[in-house]
């Protein structure tokens, strides 16, 4: 996340701080895979080089500070949260008053010059609610907006909200573009946490920490999936993210805003598992949310397939109580929706 922005000038009478200075945590989630290519062989999205990603970021309002990779992917921390690039997969995950649908037609333009890609396999868009959806601007000022927006490039997208609408919930706009028979396994749990403990936040201010490093090993972030390469960044005064990376091409995020009045943190991966109920505890034991959403994306051939059924069986987890569960089934994915409150509440 960036610094937090300055609303002294809104136009808002409000003298409340929260008015004052404000920066929303939540972010907007743009997946892309691409069709494997039969004229371009050698077809890969890595191929697009830094200076154009830097120009394309700037039509999303954001910025690389930070870079590492391996073989398998390319992750890279933002002013505004993370982007991933992988051979086929394209991620960008940005917060604030971003505006990463903006860089939509400039990417498929990339994609095919530089990379060899022309064809769309699967395309997802999906964020929680926003705390203050006065502040954002278009084509992002509510979901109407975004899928308005992605149903002018495509005939058969489907959005969706789940979780109660008065309250927190997750929106997803997917484009249901042809099913492989044979997709690569695929699958991605988040875990989007709010009214999180002030003790816990204050790690992630320069006020109690020096480096990201500490701030990393303090709150034991580093354990949450060991064996990750970790790049973190801490902002100043106060907020943090990481991306990790492994070998095999996973990938996990966190990005946290830790001020009191609007705290929020996001953990995402999509490391591979039957059963994410173990992840979840360590994730909200470090955190210790108020309330968080879980949503887990899993396609047909990933092991994940069948984790709605585990969390199906999660009604609680530690001091945490499930208020609403719902599933939907697409054409090549399946996806969970949960959302959990501290009890009593």
């Amino acid at each position: 996340m960036a610094e937090s922005e300055d609303l002294s000038n809104s136009s808002s009478n409000s003298s409340s701080r929260e008015d004052m200075h404000f920066f929303e945590g939540v972010e907007k989630l743009l997946e892309i895979w691409f069709e494997p290519s039969t004229a371009c062989k050698n077809a890969d999205l890595r191929k697009i080089p830094r200076p154009m990603w830097d120009a394309l970021l700037k039509t999303v309002r954001c910025e690389i500070i930070s870079f590492t990779r391996n073989d398998q992917i390319d992750a890279y921390v933002l002013s505004e949260s993370s982007m991933f690039v992988s051979k086929r997969r394209w991620i960008l995950k940005t917060c604030g008053t971003t505006t990463p649908l903006q860089c939509f037609e400039p990417l498929l333009r990339l994609a095919a010059e530089i990379a060899g890609y022309t064809e769309i396999e699967d395309l997802f868009y999906s964020r929680k609610n926003y705390k203050r959806p006065e502040l954002q601007v278009s084509p992002h000022r509510g979901f109407d907006e975004e899928v308005a927006f992605l149903d002018s490039f495509f005939d058969d997208g489907r959005a969706y909200s789940l979780g109660a609408i008065n309250r927190d919930c997750w929106h997803l706009n997917s484009q249901l573009i042809e099913a492989s028979m044979q997709p690569d396994p695929d699958q991605t749990i988040e875990i989007l946490m709010t009214d999180l403990d002030p003790s816990v936040m204050a790690i992630f201010t320069k006020d109690v920490c020096t480096t990201a490093k500490e701030a990393t090993q303090k709150s034991g972030i580093h354990r949450l999936l060991p064996g990750m390469v970790i790049d973190d960044y801490l902002f100043d005064p106060c907020g943090y993210s990481m991306n990790g990376i492994s070998k095999n091409g996973c990938y996990m995020t966190i990005h946290i805003t830790p001020e009191r009045e609007f705290s929020y943190v996001s953990f995402e991966s999509n490391v591979a598992s039957s059963d994410y109920g173990e992840l979840i505890k360590r994730v909200t034991r470090t955190f210790q949310p108020g309330k968080f959403i879980v949503t887990v994306f899993a396609n047909k051939t990933s092991i994940a397939a069948n984790a709605n059924r585990e969390i199906e069986h999660l009604g609680t987890i530690d001091q945490w109580k499930r208020r609403d569960i719902q599933y939907s089934r697409f054409a090549s994915y399946d996806l969970t929706y949960a959302q959990y409150c501290k009890y009593p509440s």
